[in-house]
């Protein structure tokens, strides 16, 4: 796995104080949330593909999430398929939502194949939501 550099650029601060993921890692601290990792979970469940109704963690392409005493995060993630069409941005895109949650100080998602995902890593709700149970 890369390490992060210690000395990276804090995260910039949201363009907007109404983006969604601000306002759910917001509320995460204001509510005690001493847990980074917790909070970085309910961020990366802001993340949809596109082409899914459900979110990134419950449809279990979120493998490993990380947290150092320094605020530095790393998720290991995989995509349903490598031809996916968004493989090119979602792991941005997740990685860029979490460099906003507060305490974060820098984050690196690693987009990993093995082991391949299937519909095993499913969330029980996942499942549902997608009429497979």
């Amino acid at each position: 796995m890369e390490m992060l550099d210690a000395d990276a650029v804090p995260p910039p601060e949201p363009k907007e104080a109404d983006d969604p993921v601000w306002a759910i890692a917001r509320a995460g601290v204001a509510s005690g949330m001493e847990n980074l990792e917790q909070g970085v979970i309910e961020v990366i469940k802001t993340c949809y593909d596109p082409e899914i109704p459900v979110n990134i963690f419950d449809l279990g392409l979120i493998y490993r999430v990380g947290v150092d005493a320094e605020g530095r995060v790393w998720v290991d993630m995989t995509l349903t398929a490598p031809a996916c069409p968004v493989a090119g941005t979602l792991p941005g895109e997740v990685e860029e939502r979490i460099k906003l949650t507060p305490g974060v100080m820098d984050a690196k998602v690693n987009v990993v194949w093995d082991p391949p995902w299937d519909q095993s890593r499913m969330s029980e709700a996942a499942k549902l939501e997608l009429g497979l149970i």
